[in-house]
């Protein structure tokens, strides 16, 4: 078993977390204060590749493999776990599924413009009673001689306030729950479609997220992603991918808690010594950088799978690793912010400072695309098949 990175993924890395380091890392504090979608701070990341990771490069994508993938999610939440999410929603819940199931015609429109960040991709499939229940689509969907009209509202859409395109899925054949989903590539400068603020949340802000109000918005019915009633089974494929990146950016938060916390150890004196030389905090730190490598393998390992080409038709054969990498990475992350925070005591609850951040942002990674109950039912069902 080979678990050293290539010179090429090591290179990479680098260029990456330079990249979060210079120009990311200085803006996070003030995208987190003002809550505003860092726009100008995704077209340079689209500009170095992170648009479109494992986009062919004859579509403009940067041609890489999935474990580059998740080593640039990791090193941009490093920074900025809003960063990170931006991409990841643009990379595996929008341009991969365009990559994998639009036609020739749908990728000239829109997987180049994905790539290299001309244009920006949303992901609508959470509704006010669809959210672990992601079946139960209320949104519907009605063709008729001049096309589909869709009608519904979708909720905490990230990536809304700054998209050009969303992909929409809506119940084509009501009642029959995943098989009567579809999937629609939709404008967002279509006629019908009304941004609605979202409420404030507690982490993650500047993630661009809103609600959308679908009233008979008209598309061409070569907007429709896939086949009729492919709509479930391509969220499920995206999602996948989608768990990956987010496990990567719990792991780059967690990681910018476990620096934040060994910094202050190590600087800290207390009864006229470092606060590092005391078995309490040694033993926290040690807890942290145990599960983070831990995490590290989980999420690399899920990587590799996906990106070894292991498509069985419209399921991926990583969905357990996926699911394991996400669940252990984000909970295994939110410890690691939780003893940053306990080691840096009133340094660390400040409001306002780097660990409390972390805090909040990281708390996010064990709900969306997800929640770790959803994740126990994938991996449980897989183990007891």
């Amino acid at each position: 078993m080979r678990l050293d990175l290539t010179d090429e993924q090591k290179t990479f890395q680098r260029e990456i977390a330079q990249f979060a380091a210079d120009r990311v890392a200085p803006q996070a504090a003030s995208i987190d204060e003002r809550g505003t979608f860092p726009r100008e701070l995704v077209r340079e990341a689209a500009a170095i590749g992170l648009m479109g990771v494992t986009v062919a490069e004859e579509w403009g994508g940067a041609g890489r493999d999935y474990v580059s993938y998740a080593l640039a999610i990791e090193a941009l939440a490093n920074a900025s776990a809003v960063v990170a999410v931006i991409a990841a929603v643009n990379n595996s819940l929008v341009a991969e599924p365009i990559a994998r199931f639009g036609s020739d015609s749908q990728k000239q429109t829109w997987l180049r413009r994905l790539a290299s960040g001309e244009a920006l991709g949303a992901f609508a499939l959470s509704e006010e009673h669809a959210g672990s229940d992601a079946a139960n689509q209320q949104t519907i969907a009605r063709l008729d001689d001049r096309g589909y009209a869709l009608s519904g509202k979708k909720v905490w859409v990230a990536n809304a306030s700054g998209a050009d395109l969303v992909i929409v899925f809506a119940a084509t054949q009501p009642g029959l729950r995943g098989r009567g989903v579809s999937a629609f590539l939709v404008p967002m400068d279509s006629a019908g479609i009304t941004r609605v603020a979202a409420d404030d949340s507690l982490g993650v802000r500047g993630l661009g997220c809103m609600d959308l109000e679908l009233r008979d918005v008209r598309v061409d019915a070569d907007c429709l992603l896939g086949a009729p009633g492919d709509g479930f089974r391509i969220a499920m494929w995206a999602l996948e991918g989608g768990r990956v990146a987010i496990a990567a950016q719990a792991l780059g938060v967690g990681e910018a808690a476990l620096a934040a916390a060994v910094e202050h150890a190590r600087t800290r004196e207390a009864f006229g010594q470092p606060i590092g030389n005391f078995q309490a905090i040694q033993w926290m730190i040690a807890d942290m950088a145990a599960e983070l490598d831990a995490a590290r393998m989980l999420t690399l390992k899920a990587a590799d799978l996906i990106g070894r080409g292991a498509d069985n038709g419209r399921a991926r054969a990583a969905t357990p690793h996926a699911a394991m990498a996400k669940l252990y990475a984000s909970e295994a992350a939110h410890r690691a912010a939780d003893k940053a925070m306990q080691i840096l005591a009133s340094k660390g609850y400040r409001r306002g400072s780097v660990v409390e951040r972390l805090f909040r942002d990281v708390r996010a990674t064990e709900i969306y695309q997800g929640t770790s109950e959803i994740q126990r039912m994938v991996i449980s069902e897989h183990i007891l098949q």
